[in-house]
C-alpha cells in the first residue's frame, strides 16, 4: 500500500509539471494578439484599440520571451503560488476555490446517480437473460454515442421546453442539479451498466458461487455474502477508469447549463487568454484525477478478498 501511495505522489509531481507545461505551451501558440484578447475581456471589445492593447502587454510582461515567462511560472509553482488573473486580477487560488466546490458537487452526485443507475439495471440485466436484458444494451449502446452535451441538449428540451418542470441554466437550488447531474450520469451509466452485468454473470457462473447455493443458502444469502464483494472490485476500477470522462464530461455541461464550476471557468478563461487561471483549472483536474484514483484503488484494495485474505 505504501508502495502504491508513493508511486502516486510522484505521478501527482509529474502531473503538475506536465499539464501546467503543455498548456503553457498551447496557448502561446494560438494565434492572434494575447493582449488584445486580455484587453477585450477587461474593457469590452467594442472599448479597445492597439493603445490599450499596448498598455495591457505593458502591465503584464505579455513582451517577454517565452523562456523567461516560463521559468518565472515554474519559479511561482514551487512555492504554491498559482498568480493572479490577467483579467480580473484576483488570485487564481481565490477563483479556483470557488469553483471547485461546484464543481466536486457536480461530479460527486453524478458519480453516484450513475453507480445506482449502473448497479441496478446491471444486476437485473444477468438475472434476466431475456429481452430486458436485449433492451437496456441497445438503450445503453445508443447513450453512449451520443456525446453528453447532446444527451444534456435533449433533457433541456424535454423537461425545460417541452415540459418547463426544471431551470435550463444557473445554479442556487437543487432543481438547478437535476438536469446537468442526470446528463453527466446518463453518460456514465451507459457503460458501466454493462461491466456491473458481464461481472455479476461471471460471478454467478463460478464455482465457488454455484457451491454456496448447493450448501443451502438461499439466493439473497449467496448474493450478499459471496456476490456483492467479488463483483464490486472490477466495478470500482472501472469507475476509476471512467474519471477521465468526468473530467471531459464537467467540462461541456458546465458550460452548457452555466454551472459555476472549474469546467466553465475555463472555458471562459480560454477565451480570454487568461493563462494563469486555465493553468490553475487545469491543474486542479489533474490533481483531483490523480487523487480519486488513488482513493479508487486504495478502496480495491481494501474490498478485494483476495487482499483481506492476505
Amino acid at each position: 500500500m505504501w508502495t502504491l501511495i508513493k508511486h502516486r505522489i510522484f505521478q501527482l509531481i509529474l502531473v503538475v509539471w506536465g499539464v501546467g507545461t503543455l498548456t503553457f505551451v498551447l496557448m502561446r501558440s494560438l494565434p492572434g494578439d494575447m493582449a488584445y484578447r486580455i484587453a477585450a475581456s477587461r474593457y469590452g471589445q467594442d472599448s479597445v484599440d492597439s493603445a490599450a492593447a499596448e498598455l495591457v502587454r505593458q502591465e503584464l510582461g505579455l513582451d517577454a520571451s517565452w523562456w523567461q515567462s516560463y521559468a518565472h511560472w515554474l519559479v511561482d509553482l514551487m512555492q504554491f503560488n498559482l498568480g493572479k488573473s490577467l483579467v480580473s486580477g484576483l488570485p487564481v487560488i481565490d477563483t479556483v476555490q470557488h469553483q471547485l466546490g461546484h464543481s466536486v458537487l457536480l461530479a460527486f452526485t453524478s458519480v453516484l446517480l450513475a453507480s445506482l443507475i449502473a448497479i441496478f439495471i446491471g444486476v437485473l440485466s444477468a438475472f434476466r437473460q431475456s429481452t430486458l436484458d436485449h433492451s437496456f444494451l441497445w438503450l445503453s449502446t445508443l447513450l453512449r454515442s451520443m456525446p453528453v452535451f447532446v444527451i444534456g441538449l435533449m433533457l433541456i428540451l424535454i423537461f425545460a421546453v417541452a415540459w418547463p418542470i426544471l431551470p435550463v441554466a444557473g445554479f442556487g437550488t437543487w432543481q438547478h442539479l437535476v438536469l446537468p447531474t442526470l446528463a453527466l450520469a446518463l453518460s456514465l451509466a451507459a457503460v458501466s451498466n454493462r461491466v456491473v452485468r458481464n461481472n455479476t454473470l461471471k460471478v454467478i457462473r463460478a464455482p465457488f458461487y454455484q457451491f454456496a447455493a448447493i450448501k443451502g443458502l438461499s439466493p439473497t444469502q449467496t448474493f450478499v455474502q459471496h456476490g456483492i464483494r467479488n463483483i464490486s472490485v472490477p466495478v470500482i476500477a472501472f469507475i476509476g477508469i471512467q474519471l477521465v470522462t468526468v473530467i471531459e464530461g464537467i467540462v461541456m455541461i458546465e458550460s452548457l447549463f452555466s454551472w459555476p464550476g472549474i469546467g466553465h471557468g475555463l472555458a471562459h478563461a480560454i477565451f480570454a487568454r487568461d493563462i494563469p487561471v486555465i493553468q490553475g483549472c487545469a491543474l486542479m483536474m489533474g490533481v483531483l484525477f490523480v487523487l480519486l484514483n488513488t482513493c479508487v484503488d486504495l478502496l480495491c484494495h481494501w474490498i478485494d478478498p483476495r487482499g483481506a485474505q492476505a
